[in-house]
């Protein structure tokens, strides 16, 4: 019986590296004729397989020569929300940046465009997909950030400690992986608006692992630890969004070691702080959400995450790609 997601890894990468001559047959083969895919701001929903290829593919087939996928994490299973079987990913676009990208003017040089991706597969093809790809940090590596800080450190995203992301083993763990990720998220909803620490988190039995790693987007950045994380992401952004209420996922999946969760968007709340430049405008805002996750021992190790900022500032009346081109 063939690994449904063995199958669609080789599919996607050949999206992106097979021959041009080819991409047409290969996108009939992977994509059903009415796939949705809903991508990152400005791009947003592609609805059927030749506004996928003209809204997307090509375009980053175009901007970055020789585009090749570095995939970190590529996991599948079962969707815990009812939907079939889904993949998903944690990947890197990589090419020499030579073309205009969603209005990114390039540098010519090699960038690594970080994206986080699921995909609904059924009968072998891809009905639907989400995709937060980073074009806030793709803005950083061309020299044009348009925020006027970070709050952790800017890198770019490592693979897995392991080096067993891609298509992992000993899949029965999956369930179990997903059970802790789901009973920290959980917890994570209620915090001490003073400490901003949440029960269950940390300590002997807590959720995480006393050397957690936390990789953020563009914007936030990664830090180390549980104080590193609240310094770099929490503290500020429960300052700017104290009302916020996440977990509205259409997608949970475990695998393995391997746990990632998902909502379009995941997360609502009002802007009643201050927040990376921008003042509080009292908004309500959502914000699409992507998480990954590697567990061991009962714990949570390292966790990937993807945030469509270039969206959530949007809501806020601040276009992100304006102020970048304005600074070239």
């Amino acid at each position: 019986m063939s690994d449904f997601r063995a199958v669609a890894h080789g599919l996607l990468n050949g999206l992106i590296a097979a021959p041009e001559a080819e991409l047409r047959l290969l996108a009939d083969a992977v994509l059903t004729p009415d796939t949705v895919w809903d991508v990152a701001f400005p791009i947003n929903r592609l609805e059927g397989r030749n506004a996928v290829l003209e809204g997307f593919i090509l375009p980053l087939r175009l901007a970055l020569s020789h585009a090749r996928r570095r995939d970190e994490i590529f996991i599948g299973g079962t969707n815990r929300r009812g939907t079939g079987e889904w993949v998903a990913s944690v990947t890197h676009y990589l090419g020499t940046f030579n073309e205009n990208l969603v209005g990114i003017a390039p540098n010519d040089r090699l960038v690594f465009l970080r994206s986080g991706e699921f995909y609904r597969i059924q009968d072998g093809r891809i009905v639907e997909a989400k995709l937060i790809v980073d074009f806030l940090d793709l803005l950083r590596q061309v020299g044009r950030f348009p925020l006027p800080h970070m709050l952790g450190t800017e890198m770019l995203f490592p693979g897995p400690a392991t080096h067993d992301g891609v298509l992992p083993a000993n899949r029965d763990r999956g369930p179990e992986t997903l059970d802790l990720v789901e009973a920290m998220l959980k917890d994570l909803t209620h915090y001490d608006p003073e400490t901003f620490l949440s029960e269950g988190q940390t300590g002997q039995s807590g959720y995480w692992h006393e050397d957690m790693l936390w990789y953020g987007p563009g914007g936030i950045g990664s830090n180390y630890r549980w104080a590193g994380f609240v310094d770099d992401h929490r503290e500020p952004f429960l300052i700017a969004f104290p009302d916020r209420k996440g977990g509205n996922h259409y997608c949970r999946i475990g695998d393995g070691d391997y746990a990632a969760v998902s909502g379009w968007p995941s997360m609502t709340m009002t802007h009643k702080g201050d927040y990376l430049g921008v003042a509080a405008t009292n908004k309500a805002l959502t914000l699409r959400v992507m998480d990954f996750y590697r567990c061991a021992g009962g714990r949570i190790m390292e966790n990937w995450v993807l945030l469509d900022y270039l969206d959530l500032f949007d809501q806020m009346g601040i276009d992100l790609l304006d102020r970048a081109a304005e600074m070239e």
